[in-house]
């Protein structure tokens, strides 16, 4: 597998700390409102980066913190006039409506801020101790001139940073380009004892401590956005570092920016995507797939021609899915082969691209491409098959449905039955019964009957109505089939 690591500026083949196992970090939101659609890309796809290193039998352990103290948080509870962490609680749980919309996977960790103050204050302490954190009024700052490799993972240089740097003059600190770990309590602010006196966390040393914790140095992989290279990244490193003298972490992995038309999302700009309101619009396992059709470190431009586009592609894979299935409900006998040993290789070959697909940088948008493909070589094959199956022409269908399945077990855009694995086409969430296809499957018998009957008018009113509804009737020699117009 090669992962292309930010801080290398290159790709790299993975070689895991610990043989077998993965140790992943990612920075999850800060809880004070909805997720919004730049949430929803890194949410997604290292979400799929967990589920293909499943896929390849790895062990993995996934951390993906939640910032449930922060000054948003606090301005945000402020004006709703409500406890800070009784908000960041709300919108938590609201966080988990969204990604289990989005087939997002539970961490094995979902580590809160306010639940590792005693662990965040340790590493603090310990960065005073040996010097490359100093205390000022109760706040204390780490000094970045302590630490030799600061701007490696941005690239940028200390000096050039001081030239542009943007922040706020404070003559306390030694350096303006030092950043607060700990910051002295405000009155009416949540507030934790520490050795400074009460005050509470700053941004970035609280995934140090949280991922120090669950991972410990020199875990495998960190992801998150672009916009956390500099500063968020480029400090964990730094403290992290510097409070252990061991490697923070081996691969550091960053997803490309959305854009809304191609403009940068920006609230001041009327292009802010909340993913609840998005979710009201359009199917999630369609925004997944959309999240997905694009490799993560390209830009990803987001508007409603693009997503109709990406619609059409997912309805394809889900006809042949159908197709699939009803080919597999056909009773067997006859002798005939039923498909050529053709049909085999293509299936091989399918497996083959999507593996390279993943294990070139997890290029999700080449593996969706290797879907597509089975998608149509199974399509040709069930056209030519008769109403009654061979056995071997079972068998391959069989493993067809297993490679569907083995897919989406990494891409995680269907869901799929609990009890079987299989997947789930237009049922509700979590619906093992398949409501949707079975419904249309009984007015396709009812206009079946009407037909034997010569009610012509019944049956091309069942007809019509169908396809009002954007279900197509197709009359086929080995019965009807339908689809979702596209």
């Amino acid at each position: 597998m090669e992962v292309y690591n930010t801080i290398a500026r290159r790709k790299q083949t993975f070689q895991p700390r610990e043989p077998g196992k993965v140790g992943i970090y990612v920075c999850g939101p800060t809880t004070y409102n909805y997720i919004h659609l730049g949430n929803a890309r890194p949410l997604v796809f290292f979400d799929t980066v967990r589920r293909y290193f499943k896929y390849k039998g790895y062990d993995v352990t996934y951390v993906q913190n939640f910032t449930d103290m922060d000054d948003k948080i606090i301005n945000r509870a402020r004006e709703e006039g409500v406890d800070p962490l009784s908000l960041s609680r709300k919108y938590i749980a609201e966080y988990f409506k969204d990604a289990d919309e989005l087939n997002v996977l539970r961490a094995d960790n979902h580590p809160k801020v306010s639940e590792h103050i005693p662990d965040i204050i340790a590493l603090v302490d310990r960065l005073v101790k040996n010097g490359t954190a100093y205390v000022v009024d109760g706040d204390v700052y780490f000094e970045v001139r302590k630490f030799a490799g600061y701007g490696k993972l941005s690239g940028r240089a200390l000096e050039d940073m001081r030239a542009g740097a943007r922040v706020e003059v404070d003559d306390r600190k030694r350096d303006p380009m030092d950043f607060a770990l700990w910051k002295s309590a405000k009155p009416g602010e949540p507030s934790w004892d520490s050795p400074w006196g009460p005050g509470r966390p700053g941004w970035h040393i609280e995934c140090s401590a949280m991922s120090l914790k669950y991972l410990g140095s020199g875990f495998d992989i960190h992801g998150g956005g672009f916009d956390l290279i500099f500063p968020h990244h480029e400090n964990e490193i730094a403290q992290s570092e510097a409070a252990t003298g061991e490697t923070f972490v081996r691969y550091w992995m960053h997803n490309g920016f959305i854009t809304v038309k191609e403009e940068k999302m920006s609230k001041s700009l009327g292009n802010f995507f909340l993913v609840r309101d998005i979710l009201a619009k359009y199917p999630a396992e369609l925004v997944r797939f959309f999240l997905l059709s694009t490799h993560y470190r390209s830009p990803l431009d987001f508007d409603d021609e693009k997503l109709a586009a990406a619609g059409r592609g997912l309805e394809r894979i889900k006809n042949s899915i159908r197709l699939l299935n009803e080919a597999l409900a056909r009773p067997e006998g006859g002798e005939g082969t039923g498909v050529s040993a053709d049909f085999d290789t293509a299936l091989d070959s399918c497996k083959a691209s999507f593996e390279a697909a993943m294990d070139d940088d997890f290029n999700t948008a080449l593996a969706i491409g290797a879907v597509f493909d089975l998608a149509r070589e199974v399509n040709t094959v069930v056209q030519q098959l008769g109403p009654v199956l061979p056995p071997s022409a079972r068998a391959s269908l069989l493993k067809a449905r297993r490679l569907f399945n083995a897919f989406n077990e990494v891409v995680g855009i269907f869901k799929v039955d609990r009890d079987t694995g299989e997947i789930l086409l237009d049922g509700m969430p979590g619906d093992t019964s398949g409501l949707t296809e079975g419904l249309i499957n009984l007015i396709i018998e009812v206009r079946r009957e009407a037909r034997k009957k010569k009610d012509w008018v019944t049956a091309d009113r069942i007809r019509d109505g169908l396809k009002k509804l954007g279900i197509i009737l197709e009359d086929t020699p080995q019965g009807v089939r339908w689809k979702k117009q596209g």
